[in-house]
């Protein structure tokens, strides 16, 4: 049997919806395997979201909002953008088919577009198969969805784009690559400290059980689990001498 893709679209009111609206008016053909979530803007649209609608048993997700310069928030698509882009970020560092999350714009006259975007995007994805392809991908998405939703994400998605515009509090102005490895630097953190804590949701293990079930580098686990103990995210116990100590998630 073929596999039919499940796609959720998020559409602007303004410019995407509406384009979508026109096509079913113009009786444009593309597939019904889009469902659609109506937003006021792109921009509107949580980074989460992406990790959840894929752990919810969709596909792909499309971002669509109005062209560049036509939002009736100002910046709201150049936002949505940005954020969107840092997902993707985070899909490839998870191994995660950054294909599952496609952006676009559509305005409210292109409805032919939009039917050809959602009929290209059903094409481009078919051939990954299921999003849910295994107990780890799931955990992955878990410990993206928790990144995505922590605070230390959050504000780098607030403030790196400010930055790479204005100077710092000190009147500094920061070199784009820099912002760019700070920013890939937090993502990557992020990201395994929340893989480790659903991986430790199962019960205590050692650092080289985290090592091998994560497919990290001790190095990185450890640096990790030091930082999620200053959290007081997990906590460790030690028993013999000769036991290497058992990491559990914090009370």
């Amino acid at each position: 049997m073929n596999f039919e893709p499940k796609v959720l679209s998020f559409l602007c009111n303004w410019c995407a919806y509406a384009g979508a609206d026109l096509a079913g008016i113009s009786r444009f053909q593309y597939p019904p395997n889009t469902r659609t979530i109506r937003v006021m803007c792109s921009g509107r649209v949580d980074p989460a979201f992406i990790p959840r609608a894929l752990l919810a048993g969709f596909d792909g997700v499309m971002v669509l909002g109005c062209h560049i310069g036509d939002c009736h928030y100002l910046q709201g698509n150049i936002q949505a953008k940005q954020k969107m882009e840092l997902v993707q970020k985070l899909l490839r560092e998870a191994e995660v088919e950054e294909e599952r999350l496609y952006f676009d714009y559509v305005s409210a006259g292109e409805g032919q577009r939009f039917a050809k975007l959602v009929a290209d995007y059903v094409e481009r994805i078919r051939p990954l198969g299921p999003a849910l392809k295994s107990k780890e991908i799931k955990e992955k998405l878990q410990a993206l969805i928790n990144s995505l939703e922590g605070e230390k994400i959050r504000w780098v998605i607030g403030k790196i784009p400010y930055l790479k515009e204005n100077e710092n509090v000190y009147g500094e102005r920061v070199a784009t690559h820099r912002l760019e490895e700070i920013l890939d630097r937090t993502l990557k953190d992020e990201l395994n400290k929340n893989r480790i804590i659903v991986s430790l949701t199962e019960g205590p293990k050692t650092a080289k059980d985290l090592s091998a079930a994560l497919n990290l580098p001790l190095s990185e686990i450890l640096s990790c689990l030091t930082a999620l103990l200053g959290e007081g995210r997990v906590a460790f116990e030690t028993s013999h001498e000769d036991v290497a100590p058992l990491f559990s998630l914090g009370v």
